[in-house]
């Protein structure tokens, strides 16, 4: 009966856990349309996951925390554009995640973008940018306020 209870208890919290999991787009494309499905504009998460130490301090001191997983599930679409050193990528990916580099002008890493894009008749995707951030100290609670007050600029 102990390990059927046991067995129970594992099996529900593996499975709050999977739940608690959030869902990071990597395909730009299939991100704005996402956005443009659910009304939630993008957060563009622009990373040096293998080699930037504040991108991996923000990671674990906002982005995998409970807080910002709530957060981000009624906010946001998730979208995670990597440049790292020693993790291979597709060519299409890194042409991507570059051109999307150059249009935000990112000039350091981590640097998030909040914006709302939108696929064109032509199938060009524009982008109406809503403010940006990066690293901030003081743990999920000082990083989503700051996130909040960007997002108020959104539009409808």
């Amino acid at each position: 009966m102990k390990k059927a209870i046991l067995l129970l208890f594992i099996a529900f919290s593996a499975v709050s856990l999977q739940a608690q999991e959030l869902e990071w787009q990597t395909d730009i494309t299939k991100a704005v349309a996402l956005s443009e499905k659910t009304k939630k504009p993008l957060l563009m998460f622009f990373t040096g996951s293998d080699w930037c130490g504040w991108c991996m301090r923000l990671q674990k001191e906002v982005l995998k925390t409970p807080e910002f997983a709530k957060w981000a599930q009624e906010n946001v679409v998730l979208v995670e554009l990597d440049f790292p050193r020693r993790t291979p990528q597709s060519e299409e990916l890194k042409s991507q995640n570059a051109q999307l580099n150059q249009f935000f002008q990112v000039r350091g890493y981590p640097t998030v973008w909040f914006a709302h894009g939108a696929k064109g008749a032509d199938g060009k995707i524009s982008f109406d940018a809503l403010g940006s951030t990066g690293y901030v100290a003081g743990g999920p609670a000082a990083w989503l306020d700051g996130a909040n007050k960007i997002l108020k600029n959104k539009k409808a």
